[in-house]
């Protein structure tokens, strides 16, 4: 395959291949290393990403809610939703809003002429303006968010608004109070954003290129460790979990991404699946390295956990990897486009039970494979569609999910393997890459 073509699923891609040794050296360096794992090459910042899909102009058909034109106040960092409508960060809350087929914005001086000139939005106004009148429609009244909104949408004779169960409770109760209805979307404010076009998942590549460049880092610190006792170092020091962060995180940045709650957890801490892991790393302990980075240009993410193990693995450890593993390409062999993702899941589970690796609910805590298969990825590290055994949810066409199966057990450690797959009506795709070796 070329080295930017996804590869298909069901097979190992780098893994059968010969690995390098890795060196902890520079970005570029890891950069080099991973190209060498997994068969790509490592694009730069620039000029990659074209912005988001334009969005659905029918943003204010009557009708039911789910066409009336959605409202929101918010950032950009915690609601995506609003990233997507605008195409533009923005680090404090902004209103922003449809009518008539446009994306309107009103946004302080600080912000005006950036966004004019690089969002998607089709009118932009300055928000002191509407405070000035606010003022003097409402003497009594502080003015905010909520009567500069009430006035734009009487402007445009707009009557009510659609908005998502995370808009603000205290916005929605002004609101309220002065007249304009607001209508609680029935699903995702955006559905569109399930299906990804294709800049979307040329993003979607990059930032789990970025995944691999962390991972790089870490397998070289680990690789390059000496084992005294019941200790790692590497360089004369200890090797903990903060220290591989701190070297995941770093090298993820210089790649144009940054990588937050980075979780590298080894033993039993790696037995609670959203540990970040603290201390130090341990020789022949089974070690989760989960890697998540948003891309800073585009704020799309990637997703990857490898397992791994610096020292020798007993016969036990050496099984629950292997099945972690099957049952990882089982579920990607199942994963198509109209499956249930209950079924997806069910093929892990069954995996697991063959295994003999079962799963207890104890009064201490869950052990075995206690968590859902995966989830969708993009603007936001969690969101549809689901692969899960609770949740009665069909994938579609275009949608992009990880697969993570995981098995924890105290006492004998965890391991969970997560890549990321575009769902076709076929064979899905990958597009994440990075070898599977594990033990060193």
């Amino acid at each position: 395959m070329g080295k930017n073509s996804a590869a298909p699923l069901g097979g190992e891609g780098a893994a059968s291949a010969g690995v390098p040794r890795p060196q902890p050296t520079s970005a570029a360096h890891t950069a080099r290393s991973v190209s060498a794992k997994t068969g790509f090459a490592f694009f730069t910042r620039e000029g990659l990403i074209p912005p988001p899909p334009q969005l659905n102009p029918r943003l204010d058909v009557p009708g039911p809610t789910a066409e009336l034109p959605p409202l929101l106040y918010a950032d950009t960092y915690s609601c995506p939703d609003a990233l997507y409508f605008g195409g533009v960060e923005m680090s404090d809350p902004f209103i922003c809003f449809g009518h008539g087929g446009r994306r309107h914005a009103i946004v302080s001086a600080l912000e005006f002429g950036r966004v004019r000139r690089t969002s998607r939005f089709d009118v932009v106004q300055p928000l002191d303006a509407f405070l000035e009148r606010a003022r003097r429609e409402w003497p009594e009244r502080r003015p905010g968010a909520a009567e500069v909104i009430r006035l734009a949408a009487r402007d445009l004779g707009q009557r009510r608004f659609r908005i998502s169960d995370t808009f603000p409770a205290g916005l929605y109760t002004q609101l309220s109070a002065l007249g304009l209805p607001l209508e609680l979307a029935p699903g995702a404010l955006f559905p569109e954003r399930e299906i990804k076009t294709p800049a979307e998942i040329a993003a979607l590549r990059e930032g789990n290129r970025c995944s691999a460049i962390g991972l790089a880092a870490a397998e070289a610190i680990l690789r390059a460790s000496k084992v005294r006792g019941r200790r790692l170092y590497h360089r004369g020091r200890v090797v903990t979990s903060e220290s591989v962060k701190l070297a995941i995180e770093v090298a993820v940045l210089e790649a144009g991404a940054v990588s937050a709650h980075t979780i590298v957890a080894g033993g039993d801490q790696a037995c609670d699946p959203h540990e970040r892991g603290h201390g130090p790393l341990r020789p022949d302990e089974l070690i989760i390295v989960d890697i998540f980075p948003r891309v800073t240009r585009h704020g799309y993410h990637g997703d990857m956990t490898r397992t791994f193990l610096r020292g020798r693995a007993t016969e036990r450890q050496q099984a629950l990897v292997h099945a972690v593993r099957e049952a990882q390409r089982a579920a990607l062999r199942r994963l198509h486009a109209g499956v249930n993702g209950r079924d997806v899941h069910q093929e892990c589970v069954n995996v697991f039970a063959r295994a003999g690796f079962a799963t207890r609910h104890l009064k201490s805590g869950s052990v075995g494979f206690f968590h859902g298969t995966g989830h969708g990825l993009g603007l936001a590290v969690h969101e549809l569609p689901r692969l899960s055994g609770s949740v009665d949810y069909t994938v579609p066409e275009g949608s992009v999910v990880t697969v993570e199966p995981g098995l924890y057990y105290p006492g004998l450690g965890a391991c969970r393997i997560e890549d990321v797959a575009l769902v076709t009506r076929g064979a899905s795709r990958l597009l994440s890459r990075y070898s599977y070796d594990w033990q060193f």
